[in-house]
């Protein structure tokens, strides 16, 4: 393209004869402008969507999570086609503020939705949702919550090891534009009501679309999934996010948000007992979903109380099924709650699967401990390995002085040490 630039003069008297060999010979140069002729016949091109990017890896269309640190440890983002599985903490407290940003970023990007729940109207979710952080104004705001102005900067850095000191931090601070992949949201405001309004979305309220009259039949799916599939099927179908209609095809992405699946008020007892009776029932689901979405421009998130199932067999094929899996696990009610390593946390965020996208093995991030804090505005994740690693050296000093002081033996100036024996001969 360099050669292009710099031609001049030259270009316009060879543009025909560029434009002769480019007919004879095939080749992978794509010329971004209007050919010499007039005419825009350029080849085919990458297809542009609003909130997305290809992966940098494998050239997977990927759209945010409306989480970027979460999307760092993605790979980038969550890819179209897949599904992504979160499993639900104790209390059900951050599980949905995922769920939330999830829907904010389709919201934002003018992506259409697809709520689904049997536990709350998909209406009173959306006006839940949280508030973009999208122009310079909000800086100053988020900076604040960010950074505690109370905690010198020097504190902060005597915190941790000199090593781990100049190591990239896990999350990008700074609001961003509209324009840019991924937004970061003020949890403690609601998104303007114009933007809702404004938005494209379909809702699925079990207890409206599901009667007591519907009859089951055997060896098949419960109501409540039989209905939320045939509905996802028609909104893919009807819309063109498949597409297979010319005339409908959308270059826009489906967002699919599924709430407490395999919940009770789903009309599943995998969680009720050891051994469910429709255990395979929430299995077909994820098989015949995951194959409506590797066919469409969809991208789908589920929120699931797994830590109920007890039946640790349902919960592999739940696994399997499932493209990415990330558990919450909070600190509410246990032990690590009064812990002094945790005590700036909420919980733990596990990364249990990376999906395998057109490759034989799956990448996996070299950062295993990873904690979670919600804050008065931001929603944070941090690796806590540098600090574990300082806390245990700094346990490990002070427990060898204190056991010094505690044990140790003043010296007699009469006692002398035992000198060793030489054999006489």
């Amino acid at each position: 393209m360099a050669a292009v630039a710099t031609c001049g003069s030259v270009a316009a008297s060879t543009g025909s004869a560029v434009a002769t060999a480019s007919k004879s010979n095939v080749t992978s140069f794509q010329r971004r402008g209007p050919r010499a002729s007039g005419t825009n016949d350029s080849g085919p091109r990458l297809v542009s969507i609003a909130g997305t990017r290809p992966s940098v890896r494998n050239g997977q269309l990927l759209v945010s999570t409306g989480l970027p640190a979460l999307d760092q440890l993605l790979g980038g983002g969550l890819a179209v086609g897949t599904v992504l599985l979160i499993e639900e903490d104790k209390y059900n407290i951050y599980s949905p503020l995922l769920f939330k940003y999830f829907l904010a970023e389709g919201t934002v990007s003018g992506h259409t939705l697809l709520v689904a729940s049997a536990k709350e109207d998909p209406a009173n979710i959306l006006q839940e949702l949280p508030a973009p952080l999208l122009d310079d104004k909000c800086k100053k705001e988020f900076d604040e919550d960010v950074y505690d102005h109370k905690t010198p900067e020097s504190n902060i850095k005597m915190r941790i090891a000199w090593r781990y000191q100049l190591l990239p931090k896990m999350e990008q601070i700074g609001p961003v534009s509209s324009s840019r992949f991924g937004h970061y949201y003020d949890a403690s405001k609601r998104m303007p009501q114009e933007l809702i309004e404004a938005s494209n979305w379909h809702g699925f309220f079990l207890p409206e679309k599901i009667s007591s009259t519907v009859k089951v039949e055997p060896c098949s799916l419960t109501p409540g999934y039989t209905k939320l599939l045939q509905f996802i099927q028609n909104i893919i179908y009807e819309e063109g996010f498949d597409g297979s209609n010319p005339q409908k095809k959308q270059r826009n992405i489906l967002r699919i948000g599924i709430q407490n699946l395999g919940s009770p008020l789903w009309g599943d007892d995998i969680c009720c007992a050891e051994n469910g009776g429709n255990s395979h029932s929430l299995t077909k689901f994820l098989y015949v979903l995951r194959g409506l979405l590797r066919t469409s421009l969809s991208a789908c998130i589920i929120t699931m109380p797994t830590h109920l199932i007890q039946n640790k067999a349902i919960i592999a094929r739940v696994t399997t099924l499932s493209d990415i899996v990330v558990g919450l696990e909070s600190f509410i009610g246990s032990e690590r709650e009064t812990n002094p390593l945790y005590k700036d946390y909420h919980g733990l965020i596990h990364i249990r699967q990376i999906p395998r996208l057109n490759n034989l093995i799956c990448d996996e991030s070299d950062v295993k401990d990873l904690a979670f804090k919600l804050k008065r505005k931001l929603f944070t994740i941090e690796c806590i390995t540098k600090l574990r690693s300082y806390d245990l050296r700094s346990q490990r000093y002070f427990l060898s002085r204190h056991l010094q002081r505690k044990f140790s033996v003043k010296k007699n100036p009469y006692f002398k040490e035992p000198h060793t024996l030489k054999k006489i001969y």
